[in-house]
Order: C-alpha cells, then sequence, then structure tokens
C-alpha cells in the first residue's frame, strides 16, 4: 500500500484553512449580530415618554447617518 505524504499534507491542509475560515466567518456574524441589536430593548423608559404610534413628519436628515438608518432597518425588518 502506497501512502502519499504530500496528498495528506494537502488534506490536513485545506481541514485547518477550512475551520479558520469558519471560525472567521462565525466571529464576524457575531459581531454585525452584536452591532444590529439594541443595547437593552426591555429598559424603562428615561424622560418623557412619547406614544408609539405617533405620527411625526420625517425630513430627510432627520433620522441621522445613512448607516444608522441601514443598521434599524436590518433591525426592524422593514
Amino acid at each position: 500500500m502506497v501512502v502519499s505524504v504530500r496528498r495528506w499534507l494537502r488534506r490536513l491542509l485545506f481541514v485547518l484553512l477550512l475551520g479558520v475560515f469558519t471560525v472567521t466567518m462565525y466571529g464576524g456574524c457575531r459581531l454585525i449580530a452584536v452591532w444590529i441589536a439594541p443595547d437593552d430593548p426591555y429598559r424603562v423608559p428615561q424622560g418623557h415618554a412619547l406614544k408609539v404610534f405617533k405620527a411625526a413628519d420625517q425630513q430627510e436628515g432627520e433620522n441621522g447617518s445613512i448607516a444608522e438608518r441601514l443598521r434599524l432597518f436590518y433591525w426592524y425588518g422593514e
């Protein structure tokens, strides 16, 4: 029986790279999930409370930066 060391080293390298990339992708997804999630959605409101369904006229620059609006878009799914 012939055992090829090069073939086994290639397979080992492939498995190691697959593991590294999997852990990296998982960590990236966790970072994005933490960034999107609100700090504490169930905390007691501070200051003056507003009705949730209050209709307000929104102007273009009122909601903050584009990144913040995109973050809220992905968080609420609207």
